[in-house]
């Protein structure tokens, strides 16, 4: 149990399902609270809600950003970002404009990524996913050093709704190409107190994932807000 205890410090307790509920969301945030996870992980229009439910207790909020695609404006990404902080996230999970990493712009994928950082610098740090399960090496390389060209303070793999998730290979390669000040995030399809385990050994210094209550005492419990699985049989964290 002590090895689960100290993993919730690690957790961001997430719950980006289109379906979710404000009856969930106060769950999630309630397990969040009890559990002293680090974070909760939601989208932009529960920010505030989570806020208000999670004031005086520690736990910080989480907002993804450009999510999940990846192929919003630039310009609306900031705005995106800038709003969830104005409602109370402290840490922004954009998803990087994975088209244009594919077709060899980094200097457009810095670029984005900067425009997002800049907008909330100061106020909140950002983590930019990469979606790892559809990109080779050389992209994930790239994307990482772009990420700190920008200033982002995380990478994370995945956003639990593309193909693949975190993988210890990836956490391993990511790790090796930003520098110690930056965070890695391993996120998609960890579900138990072994697999968080293996991801942090492996270089992970935060977990994105919907079973943060099973990995901190191993019971086989459901999912952080206990909807019904999404749609196409995707992560979802």
């Amino acid at each position: 149990m002590t090895d689960q205890l100290q993993l919730a410090p690690y957790i961001d307790h997430t719950l980006l399902k289109p379906e979710a509920t404000a009856r969930d969301i106060e769950k999630l945030c309630a397990e969040a609270s009890r559990y002293h996870f680090y974070s909760v992980c939601v989208n932009g229009a529960w920010v505030s809600v989570c806020r208000d439910l999670l004031n005086g207790t520690g736990v910080n909020v989480t907002a993804v950003c450009g999510f999940p695609l990846g192929a919003s404006a630039s310009q609306a990404k900031a705005f995106e970002a800038a709003r969830a902080v104005e409602d109370g996230a402290a840490e922004i999970d954009m998803v990087l404009q994975i088209g244009s990493l594919l077709s060899g712009d980094v200097k457009a994928v810095e670029q984005d990524i900067a425009k997002v950082v800049r907008m909330v610098e100061g106020s909140a740090i950002v983590k930019v996913t990469l979606e790892t399960g559809i990109l080779h090496t050389e992209h994930k390389i790239a994307a990482c050093k772009a990420s700190e060209a920008a200033g982002a303070r995380f990478v994370k793999t995945s956003t639990g709704f593309g193909k693949g998730g975190a993988t210890l290979e990836d956490i391993r390669l990511l790790r090796a190409h930003v520098p110690v000040h930056m965070g890695v995030k391993a996120s998609g399809g960890i579900r138990d107190t072994a697999a968080a385990l293996a991801m942090i050994q492996a270089g992970a210094t935060r977990i994105g994932t919907s079973f943060g209550i099973a990995i901190v005492n191993g019971s086989g419990s459901k999912p952080a807000g206990n909807t019904k699985a999404g749609p196409g049989g995707n992560l979802q964290y």
